[in-house]
């Protein structure tokens, strides 16, 4: 037992590489509070794009779309990073992981949002378009509501598979949380930092794991009850 606790819960190690890991956790908050707004904005404007139904456009939505989600992200990440300076673009490794991050999380909310957008029905939005308001009007004030209630739990979830990838930072070496315990590791030559740094992974996100799971519940509540 000593064993295992000097090799996987060393808190000497912690104490002392405590610095390092908090530098780690505040990075990967940067990344959090930068990539979740704005891959949730630019998802919403491929869904409200789609809605247009100009067909030329919904083609090239739907190979971006496809494309992305298809795509592994931390090969998308490292060909952003090392191929882009090929084309004269070279990003630094908060930019790239950004970038990488953004263009790949709004795939996804780009087909939650649809999904909920569909699930309005046309009669709401002809009713709205009957009162004077315009389609742009028509979907914040009326559309929008709606589709988010409709699909708040996987966007929820979605935004926590998006939280947990932004360890692929690592493979640049941006010194967000997961990068900082490597880092850490190699110094003590202990793995306790590793285990640190999924125990931090766990206890920040297992609170918005249980928010889902009760939306979930709730909303399969609901539809039971009107059945």
């Amino acid at each position: 037992m000593e064993v295992f606790l000097h090799n996987f819960a060393n808190l000497e190690t912690l104490r002392e590489g405590w610095p390092i890991l908090a530098s780690g956790l505040w990075m990967t908050f940067k990344l959090v509070l930068v990539i979740v707004p704005l891959s949730v904005m630019a998802g919403l404007i491929v869904a409200m794009l789609q809605g247009l139904g100009l067909r030329w456009l919904n083609a090239v939505l739907i190979v971006y779309v496809d494309l992305l989600r298809a795509f592994p992200p931390l090969v998308l990440l490292i060909l952003v990073y090392y191929g882009l300076p090929f084309l004269g673009l070279r990003l630094g490794e908060f930019q790239a992981a950004v970038f990488t991050l953004v263009i790949n999380g709004a795939s996804y909310y780009g087909e939650i949002f649809r999904a909920g957008i569909e699930a309005v029905p046309q009669g709401q939005r002809d009713a709205a378009r009957s009162t004077g308001l315009g389609w742009l009007a028509t979907m914040r004030h009326v559309v929008l509501p709606q589709a988010v209630r409709n699909v708040l739990p996987p966007l929820t979830t979605n935004t926590l598979e998006l939280i947990k990838i932004t360890s692929i930072a690592a493979a640049v070496s941006l010194p967000e949380l997961l990068r900082s315990a490597q880092l850490l590791q190699g110094l003590v030559y202990n793995p306790t930092p590793l285990i640190a740094a999924a125990l931090i992974y766990f206890v920040l996100l297992w609170p918005l794991v249980r928010v889902v799971s009760r939306m979930e519940r709730r909303m399969i509540a609901s539809h039971a009850a009107r059945m």
